[in-house]
């Protein structure tokens, strides 16, 4: 029982550490830009009010959808892509590591 109960466990811990050592690929079209908060559906990139598209998604550093109106009072190094109206319609919240590399080592071309 302790042996079963130790493997799930290393299972486990080997796992979450392969999932934390994922690279997001981005897209060729993402761009990088600085975000803050607006009143929804609106987000400010580099000072600018954009609208975030009808299905539009932010994720995390850990890579998990973020609801927009619960990011508050704080600005975002981000990765973004636009839909053809202009919109955006994808945010990736960067973490330190992927706010420093360039972002053309990021793409996935």
């Amino acid at each position: 029982m302790w042996t079963q109960r130790f493997l799930i466990g290393f299972l486990f811990a080997v796992t979450t550490l392969a999932a934390q050592a994922f690279d997001r690929p981005f897209p060729p079209a993402a761009k990088r830009g600085t975000m803050s908060p607006a009143r929804y559906p609106a987000i400010m990139i580099d000072g600018e009010t954009r609208n975030l598209s009808a299905g539009a998604s932010i994720r995390n550093e850990d890579n998990l959808i973020e609801q927009a109106v619960y990011l508050r009072d704080t600005e975002f190094v981000v990765n973004y892509t636009e839909n053809l109206e202009g919109d955006i319609d994808r945010v990736w919240i960067l973490s330190k590591d992927e706010a420093s590399r360039p972002l053309s080592s990021q793409k996935n071309n």
